[in-house]
């Protein structure tokens, strides 16, 4: 039968942003990142990368595993991987590496932990800070293959990992889900997989003739569409993190919002608003490179974010001029751009009583980022017969 590769999971590599306080590093400890496939297959291939470092990595021992509870593995599934057929490897500063195949039968939304271990330091100078999925951390020691492990600590962040590769029939293809944190997923229960794209991914999954169809979550907390900060910008990432994949077919864009949100507080300079032609000009260079490459886009509105932190200094994040510009990229998104086809969350998601707010029943509490069942509408919302 013929196969063709996969990525079957990601997280888009980000900078290190010092007001996130992250972790400096590791230092002869064993690192477990734990991650859900969306398609299954009959090998892996795991990509690790060092996108923003400045130094090089080095990797002593690296494993993949089935996953358990509590940051366990189960023993018997431990494949250790290799490198060029060598168990250590060098991760260069800008770039990244990928294992050789490992065959291995993977089932669709199995989790699996990859493992990695370093004698000396392992700087975290990339890492993908808000996972929403528990990370273990070891006491010093090499305990890639080991069942079980003594942690010192966790976090919620991804590290080196940034894609699951998997052998999968040659008509298998991939949706990538492009996006900011709402995409990411902030807000939804840790370890519990209730982003909107791991939703999205379950109804593909069980709907006839879209089954072996891969869902790539490519969003990253805090990015914008048009500035740097949290992540390179989107305008900027977009061929790694989309066009980089092979047997991509479709596109779901959602950002904006922070592009609107951040400016004049205690994030972003003034100096760094733009207005609503300025944003649905850089909608429109994603989609025009998108059709290039043969990908269908669905472009979706911006959720509502009255109430948004009131309490931080300066304060400045909600106004009814920023209202007012995510008014106008909404009109132009629902009447003007040139998407292949446009899924109105905004819609979905405000509240009827006051649509510059999210439904409460839909709402987090911090009133930007919608909670599991508001993730879960959103995945319900989407057209799956655009995705045919």
């Amino acid at each position: 039968m013929e196969t063709r590769w996969i990525a079957s999971w990601s997280a888009a590599p980000m900078n290190v942003w010092g007001p996130d306080a992250p972790l400096s590093g590791f230092f002869g400890q064993t690192v477990r990142e734990v991650a859900r496939l969306s398609i299954g297959g009959s090998g892996v291939v795991i990509r690790l990368t060092n996108d923003y470092g400045r130094s090089p990595i080095h990797l002593d021992a690296v494993s993949l595993a089935y996953a358990a509870e509590h940051g366990g593995i189960e023993p018997l599934t431990s494949r250790p991987l290799t490198f060029g057929g060598s168990r250590s490897t060098v991760i260069h500063p800008g770039s990244s590496v990928i294992c050789d195949p490992v065959e291995m039968e993977l089932r669709a939304f199995s989790r699996l932990a990859l493992s990695f271990h370093g004698e000396g330091l392992v700087p975290v100078e990339t890492h993908h800070f808000e996972a929403q999925q528990t990370t273990y951390i070891s006491v010093p020691g090499d305990f890639t293959s080991a069942g079980e492990m003594i942690v010192q600590q966790t976090t919620t962040s991804h590290y080196l990992l940034s894609a699951i590769y998997v052998r999968a029939s040659a008509d298998a293809r991939a949706v990538v889900c492009f996006g900011d944190s709402i995409t990411d997923g902030y807000g939804s229960s840790i370890d519990a997989d209730r982003r909107w794209p791991d939703v999205f991914a379950e109804r593909l999954s069980a709907r006839e003739g879209q089954a072996d169809i891969a869902v790539v979550n490519q969003g990253i907390g805090g990015n914008r569409l048009l500035h740097d900060c949290r992540g390179s910008r989107a305008v900027a990432r977009f061929d790694r993190d989309v066009l980089s994949y092979g047997g991509v077919s479709h596109l779901v864009i959602l950002i904006g919002i922070n592009d609107i949100v951040w400016p004049n507080t205690i994030l972003a300079g003034g100096h760094e608003a733009v207005g609503a032609a300025e944003m649905i000009a850089g909608y429109q260079q994603l989609i025009a490179r998108a059709r290039l490459s043969g990908l269908k886009t669905m472009l979706c509105t911006l959720l509502p974010f009255e109430g948004t932190n009131p309490e931080f200094p300066k304060g400045g994040y909600y106004t009814s001029a920023k209202e007012r510009i995510r008014q106008a990229v909404n009109h132009s998104i629902r009447n003007e751009c040139d998407a292949d086809a446009i899924m109105d969350f905004d819609a979905l998601m405000h509240d009827p009583a006051r649509p510059t707010r999210l439904r409460p029943a839909y709402d987090s509490g911090d009133h930007i980022h919608p909670n599991d069942a508001g993730y879960r509408a959103m995945a319900e919302a989407i057209d799956l017969s655009f995705f045919e």
